[in-house]
């Protein structure tokens, strides 16, 4: 027997519908300008009228950029523990302007950042059977770059605290 895919439809809205259905998606969580445009463009409407809906949720304050970034960067750095270039760099992908950025960056405080940072260092270095101080430091280092760590602020935490 052979099954064959049905292709979902997009339905297309007019632009009532779609403002409706924006205000609902802006209201359930924080959204970058970008992100709500390019799902009203999902939902079939023309640049004229996506930008009205965008300046209608930012006048009823639906959507607002600057909120957003605080939200992600507090999010970001909370919850999946980033370091402030990853969230930079995801704030840069959703968007956001430099201004928001760095209010967002801003937001997270340098004595949680520094705690999280020697939180991940320890956890780290017990999983790490690498018996070398200097190879393990490494390693460390490597995985806390790639979370998006500055490199100076973990390479003062490993030469200034014991693990």
């Amino acid at each position: 027997m052979e099954f064959q895919e049905e292709k979902k439809r997009k339905r297309v809205y007019d632009s009532q519908q779609a403002y409706l259905k924006a205000r609902g998606y802006c209201a359930y969580q924080e959204r970058s300008q970008q992100e709500v445009r390019n799902k009203i463009y999902e939902w079939g409407l023309k640049n004229e009228a996506v930008e009205d809906i965008i300046v209608k949720l930012i006048t009823e304050n639906f959507l607002n950029e600057e909120r957003f970034a605080i939200a992600y960067a507090g999010g970001k750095f909370r919850i999946k523990q980033w370091g402030k270039i990853k969230i930079k760099q995801g704030l840069k992908l959703k968007s956001a302007s430099e201004y928001c950025i760095k209010k967002g960056l801003s937001t997270i405080s340098d004595r949680d950042y520094l705690k999280t940072i020697r939180e991940i260092i320890e956890e780290k270095s017990n999983t790490i059977k690498e018996k070398n101080p200097l190879k393990k430091n490494y390693k460390i280092a490597q995985y806390l770059i790639s979370r998006g760590f500055e490199s100076n602020l973990i390479w003062d935490v490993l030469k200034n605290d014991e693990f």
